[in-house]
């Protein structure tokens, strides 16, 4: 670890981690890290490469040699594997649900733990993901749990697939995201929890623009940042 400042935003999917990293990312000037697109393109570069999910030591040697770039503008992602844009891809469902497996795994998990510690450079990062600051940056002065009603997830996940064109049931939509927050948070490595010094932020009923603005004024008061 460096002096190099750090926000973790953790939480489950679908709480708004990604586009509040992104919107964070580009007021700050910082780095960006998102972890669990790391789980996603390596569940990806698996079934690239015809290697079952729940192959630990094949993944593994995957994620160790992962050619991955992230790209904020205007709050938008985009997320580069061997300069092809994935971006897309790995949301689908298919992809989310072995990213889920794969996350599983210790060996993985091990693989990619110094890759995302790489990303902590200077002026700054912010780190999105399940474990950011309970594992990965665990001293990060600033840690946010970021967090919505599954049923709330539910339907931003419902209306992101049909603004994409693609048709989905919304009981079906919950019901899957019920099942991995049962799996992430159960799981025996890095479950999904808060840090105990993490500030926990419900946006199931906030906007966007006021997320980043309340994680912005904490970076303020804690002298991450000066605006």
């Amino acid at each position: 670890m460096t002096d190099v400042p750090v926000i973790t935003i953790d939480g489950p999917g679908g709480a708004g981690k990604g586009t509040v990293s992104a919107l964070l990312c580009e007021a700050l000037g910082w780095h960006l890290l998102d972890s669990g697109a790391l789980y996603r393109l390596t569940a990806l570069a698996a079934q690239r490469h015809r290697l079952a999910a729940e192959d630990e030591a094949g993944v593994a040697a995957l994620a160790a040699a992962l050619p991955v770039e992230f790209v904020a503008v205007e709050g938008q992602l985009t997320i580069e594997l061997d300069r092809d844009d994935v971006t897309q891809t790995i949301r689908q469902e298919a992809v989310g649900t072995a990213a889920s497996v794969v996350a599983a795994l210790p060996e993985v998990r091990k693989a990619l733990l110094k890759r995302q510690r790489d990303f902590l450079k200077a002026p700054g990062l912010i780190a999105d993901g399940r474990d950011m600051g309970t594992v990965v940056f665990d001293q990060a002065p600033l840690k946010i749990f970021l967090t919505a009603s599954a049923e709330e997830r539910a339907r931003r996940r419902h209306l992101q697939l049909l603004e994409s064109g693609i048709s989905a049931n919304i009981s079906d939509l919950l019901e899957e995201i019920q099942a991995r927050d049962e799996r992430d948070s159960n799981r025996s490595v890095s479950p999904l929890k808060p840090a105990d010094d993490a500030i926990t932020i419900d946006s199931t009923e906030l906007e966007i623009d006021a997320v980043v603005a309340k994680i912005r004024q904490l970076a303020v008061e804690r002298g991450l940042s000066k605006a």
